[in-house]
């Protein structure tokens, strides 16, 4: 497997060392948000890096195929993070929505699980996220979908929502991006009406601090979360096949050969840096009541 590439003058992408801001297609280039996030663009950069994402993405068929592949996932469904089929199901059942229910999608990415399971529930969807390309994205997908839903530009912390407005909420392997986790914590809590279920993934190092992993996975401990934000019947299960299914992804990942393409490029440096610490974390899934 060959090391992370860096080309002439560009700072290394990890989570000690930030990033600059990209604008250019030639220039965007990195871990994306998919898994654990081991990169720290500079502080008001993050959106934008991820906007140059999301755009090299749609040029890159193929790196949705094989994460579709490995995931289970139909081609229609856009994921961003790693979510597989039997993953949505349990998804479901934990949110627990109502008929006609309002379900937010927080860090929605392109919108595709939230559009499934607003597809599968018959609830009103509104999709949040602070990348503007993935909200425009998570529009024209719904738009060619035929679903009706509202996606905005918003913050894992300042989702710009009216408080108790949502019977559900669903955020996908992304609470650990939250620079203040505390408050995305509270923010769910805030949105959230009274009984209302929130549903969370996200991967737990086994050893909290350990300084192997990026800063951002080190303090991810949903249940603490949760709590603290005055949640209750926190639930948080291990899920040992989904992260099997991971490992497969990445193994391959690692493997391919990128060429030009930019997605592909990010995809399989990515999964060279994950399988280096891929035993350290346990994949998760919590779920919670608002009293």
């Amino acid at each position: 497997m060959r090391p992370f590439r860096r080309r002439a003058g560009e700072p290394a992408r990890s989570d000690a060392v930030a990033a600059p801001a990209v604008t250019s297609s030639s220039a965007r280039r990195g871990p994306g948000r998919v898994h654990t996030g081991q990169m720290k663009p500079e502080p008001g950069s993050l959106a934008e890096y991820f906007d140059g994402w999301y755009a090299d993405m749609t040029q890159s068929p193929a790196k949705d195929e094989i994460q579709q592949r490995h995931l289970g996932l139909p081609p229609d469904l856009l994921s961003t993070s790693l979510l597989g089929w039997d993953g949505i199901a349990e998804a479901v059942a934990g949110l627990r929505l109502p008929p006609g229910g309002t379900l937010v999608d927080l860090a929605c990415g392109r919108g595709g699980y939230g559009l499934e399971i607003a597809a599968r529930t018959g609830a009103r969807l509104t999709g949040v996220d602070f990348s503007a390309e993935a909200v425009r994205q998570a529009r024209e997908q719904a738009r060619q979908l035929g679903a009706a839903a509202d996606f905005r530009v918003g913050d894992l912390a300042a989702t710009g929502l009216e408080a108790g407005s949502a019977d559900a909420v669903l955020c996908v392997d992304a609470i650990h991006f939250a620079p203040q986790p505390d408050a995305a914590y509270r923010e769910l809590r805030r949105i959230l009406t009274s009984a209302g279920r929130v549903v969370l993934t996200c991967w737990e190092p086994l050893d909290l601090g350990d300084e192997r992993l990026p800063g951002r996975l080190q303090r991810v401990d949903l249940g603490a979360g949760l709590t603290a934000a005055g949640f209750e019947e926190v639930e948080v299960r291990d899920r040992p096949g989904w992260r099997a299914r991971e490992r497969a992804m990445w193994e391959e990942a690692a493997a391919l050969d990128p060429g030009s393409d930019p997605a592909l490029d990010s995809f399989h440096d990515e999964g060279v840096r994950v399988l280096e610490t891929f035993d350290l974390v346990r994949r998760v899934i919590a779920t919670a009541t608002v009293p």
